[in-house]
């Protein structure tokens, strides 16, 4: 009975051995799952991240609207270049009848010898055509049609018709518009008195005439002697109206 007592008490010790053991050994391969588990599930979690991979045609959608955006750029660039320039070239061409068409107008008054001349400004032939002339400028006629009256005025040697008008004009405060015609190497008078050509009609704009002779070229050319009268007038019928003729307006030549 003793035996069979102790040979109990070994299997029973054997067992609770046996289960430290297995207790003992069992726990990290269920840690080391755990951390596969965990690495796996990242994984899983991360892949979906990956940009899928982009088709042939995606590609040149891509490539086409790249292309068309570089082109659109370079359009407004080029716009703006040109802007810019055709800016400059404006300026260029007021800067050029500012010193080429007035000769003589930049050059020291004070150390000049000065001379006279008389000059005067009308429009009176409006006041005998005003069914002709633009609404909004038969306000700008002045009731005797006169915009600067005759007066003396002093000029330099060398200078012209255009260099005494633009100066008398400034001083003056009374307004003026010029542009620089190229081809006949000239300025020619868009407007004095805020009236221009064709407010009158077709045939209207501003000509000049000095000691009673329409020149046939333009006024930047015609320098001035003391004593000459000049005369700015406003003619509704190319000149015919104020006996100029056919001389252009502006006197500036033609190639008839």
């Amino acid at each position: 009975m003793i035996k069979k007592n102790r040979i109990l008490l070994y299997v029973f010790i054997a067992i609770i051995a046996a289960a430290i053991v297995l207790s003992s050994c069992g726990k990290p391969p269920k840690k080391e799952l755990d951390n596969n588990s965990a690495e796996a599930a990242v994984t899983e979690v991360k892949k979906p991240e990956a940009e899928a991979p982009r088709t042939e045609p995606e590609k040149a959608e891509d490539k086409e609207h790249k292309e068309e955006q570089k082109e659109e750029k370079e359009q407004k660039e080029q716009i703006k270049e040109e802007a810019h320039q055709q800016e400059s070239e404006h300026s260029a061409a007021k800067e050029e009848v500012r010193t080429a068409a007035a000769p003589a107008g930049n050059k020291d008054e004070n150390s000049e010898k000065q001379l006279t001349c008389f000059l005067s400004v009308r429009c009176d032939t409006l006041l005998s055509n005003m069914d002709k002339i633009k609404p909004e400028k038969a306000a700008l006629v002045p009731p005797d049609g006169v915009i600067f009256s005759e007066r003396e005025v002093v000029f330099f040697e060398n200078e012209s018709v255009f260099n005494v008008l633009k100066r008398e004009m400034r001083n003056s405060k009374i307004h003026m518009e010029f542009e620089n015609a190229p081809i006949y190497g000239s300025a020619y008078i868009e407007g004095i008195g805020n009236l221009y050509e064709f407010d009158g009609g077709e045939l209207s704009g501003w000509m000049y005439r000095v000691n009673g002779i329409y020149p046939n070229y333009g006024c930047s050319k015609y320098i001035l002697k003391p004593g000459d009268k000049i005369e700015w007038i406003y003619t509704c019928d190319l000149g015919r109206d104020i006996g100029g003729g056919e001389v252009p307006k502006n006197g500036k030549e033609t190639d008839e």
